[in-house]
């Protein structure tokens, strides 16, 4: 019985000094990563993301999507998002979501790409509370529902992350002639 106790305990610990390394390693590559130190930040990227750490998984398939201190590559991009989105990680979801409905590294499938909007909305990302008030306003992947398109439109430009960036891009949107933008611009009001 102290055999197996120990045994356990010894495992418990090897896990826990696994989780820790996995959160060092992506706060340092985290830290080369804001600094555009992209090249550096990949290999502890990719080490925290190996041991399963949701965010580093994400970051890592950013780097991958837009080529950043690696070669683009839209397929490992889909396929570290997929592991962070897996673990239920906002960000990576609305990312895939985008991947699907624009069939970058991924079959286009707007379906899908919903799905993963609405799961990201739900957690109060702003970005996904955007893609899916547009994909309810133009039937996209859903039913077109012009009463939550309004819903999940002003959710986002209200949201204190990031609203204010995406009313902006709106505003000059409209400005510039885009219709879509326009009719938005009048729900959220």
């Amino acid at each position: 019985m102290r055999k197996l106790m120990f045994t356990l305990l010894a495992l418990l610990m090897g896990v826990t000094v696994s989780a820790q390394s996995a959160d060092k390693l992506y706060e340092q590559g985290k830290a080369l990563y804001d600094a555009e130190k992209y090249k550096e930040a990949v290999p502890k990227l990719r080490q925290a993301a190996e041991k399963g750490h949701k965010k580093a998984q994400y970051r890592l398939g950013r780097c991958y999507d837009k080529g950043r201190g690696l070669e683009e590559n839209d397929e490992k991009a889909v396929e570290w998002y997929r592991k962070s989105a897996a673990q239920d990680y906002h960000k990576a979801q609305y990312e895939l979501g985008k991947c699907y409905k624009n069939g970058e590294g991924v079959k286009k499938d707007r379906k899908k790409a919903v799905e993963l909007f609405i799961k990201a909305a739900r957690q109060d990302n702003a970005e996904a509370q955007y893609a899916l008030g547009k994909s309810y306003l133009k039937g996209k992947g859903i039913a077109a529902d012009e009463k939550k398109a309004r819903q999940w439109l002003r959710k986002a430009v209200n949201n204190p992350k990031g609203g204010k960036d995406i009313l902006a891009d709106i505003r000059k949107e409209a400005a510039e002639g885009d219709e879509d933008a326009k009719t938005i611009l009048k729900m959220v009001k």
